[in-house]
C-alpha cells in the first residue's frame, strides 16, 4: 500500500509541476545573419526556426528538432509528444532539394544548433543541456552534424557540447539523395564524407539510435544503424544505444518519443550528479 501511495505522489508532483509551467511560442526566427537573409529569398523563407518553451523556468533543456521529408519535403515542426514536458522545443526548417544540394542542409542544420547554443541562454535555457534529434532526414542530420565536427565548427561551436544524440531512423550510409546526386541507384550502399558512419569517433556525445522492425523499415535502415552502434563500441564510445521497435515500421515517431524523453531525462540526472 505504501508504494502505491508513494507512487500516487509522484504522479500528483508531476502533474502539479506541468500545470504550473507557462509555455510560448515563437515563430519564424532567423538562423542566419541579416546579409544572408537578404540577399537569398529562399534562405529567408526556409531556414527559420520555430521555437517552444516555458517562460516560468530556468535552465531548461532544448530539445533541437530535424524533420523528415528525404530531403526534398517536409516542414519545421514541433512534435506534440514533445510538449508539456518542461523543456524547449525547437523546430528546424532548412533547404531542400532540388532548390539546393549536398551539402547546403547540413550547413542550415549546423547553423540552426549553433544558432540554439548562442540564444537560448537569453531565453533561459541551459547551454550545457542541448539535445539534437529528428526523423529519418532530419536524423541523417542530426548524425551527420553530431559526428562530422567541421560542420559545428564553422559555426564557432564544439559539437561534443551536445549533450546527447537522438537520430530516429538515421540515414547512416551517405544519404539516398546525395547518392542520386552521385548517379547511384538507392540500393548501392555507398559511404563517404557525407555520411555519418564515415566520422565514428570515441568522443562523440552520448547517442541513442531508434529504428523501427528491421523487416518493415526502409531499405536496410536498421542494419545501418546496427553497424554504426558497432563501429563506435569498436573505436571506445561506450555510449551508443541502438534500439528496434518491432511490429513498427519507417513511421515510428509515437513509440520513438517516450524512449526520446527518457533518454534526455537520462542524460540530464547524470550531467547533474
Amino acid at each position: 500500500m505504501k508504494k502505491y501511495l508513494l507512487l500516487l505522489l509522484i504522479f500528483a508532483c508531476v502533474l502539479s509541476f506541468a500545470q504550473n509551467v507557462n509555455y510560448i511560442t515563437k515563430r519564424n526566427v532567423l538562423y542566419y545573419g541579416d546579409s544572408l537573409n537578404k540577399s537569398d529569398a529562399y534562405i529567408r523563407e526556409l531556414c527559420n526556426l520555430d521555437l517552444y518553451y516555458p517562460t516560468n523556468e530556468r535552465n531548461f533543456t532544448t530539445i533541437v528538432w530535424f524533420h523528415g521529408g528525404g530531403l526534398t519535403s517536409g516542414n519545421k515542426e514541433i512534435p506534440e509528444a514533445l510538449k508539456n514536458q518542461g523543456f524547449c522545443v525547437v523546430g528546424v526548417g532548412y533547404r531542400l532539394v532540388p532548390n539546393v544540394s549536398a551539402p547546403k542542409y547540413i550547413e542550415d542544420a549546423a547553423a540552426a544548433i549553433a544558432w540554439v547554443f548562442k540564444n537560448i541562454a537569453q531565453l533561459g535555457g541551459d547551454t550545457t543541456k542541448i539535445f539534437v534529434s529528428g526523423h529519418s532526414a532530419g536524423a541523417y542530420l542530426t548524425a551527420m552534424v553530431g559526428l562530422d565536427k567541421k560542420w559545428l565548427k564553422a559555426e564557432g561551436v564544439d559539437a561534443n557540447r551536445i549533450a546527447g544524440l537522438i537520430p530516429l531512423s538515421a540515414q547512416v550510409i551517405t544519404h539516398f539523395e546525395v547518392r542520386k546526386e552521385k548517379g547511384l541507384p538507392e540500393t548501392q550502399p555507398f559511404i563517404d564524407a557525407l555520411a555519418p558512419l564515415f566520422h565514428i569517433r570515441a568522443d562523440a556525445p552520448p547517442m541513442l539510435l531508434i529504428t523501427g522492425d528491421r523487416e518493415m523499415e526502409m531499405l536496410g535502415r536498421y542494419e545501418e544503424n546496427a553497424y554504426l552502434m558497432r563501429m563506435m563500441k569498436v573505436v571506445g564510445h561506450s555510449e551508443t544505444k541502438l534500439i528496434e521497435l518491432k511490429g513498427y515500421g519507417h513511421q515510428m515517431t509515437e513509440p520513438a518519443f517516450p524512449l526520446l524523453l527518457q533518454e534526455v531525462r537520462r542524460i540530464g540526472l547524470l550531467e547533474n550528479k
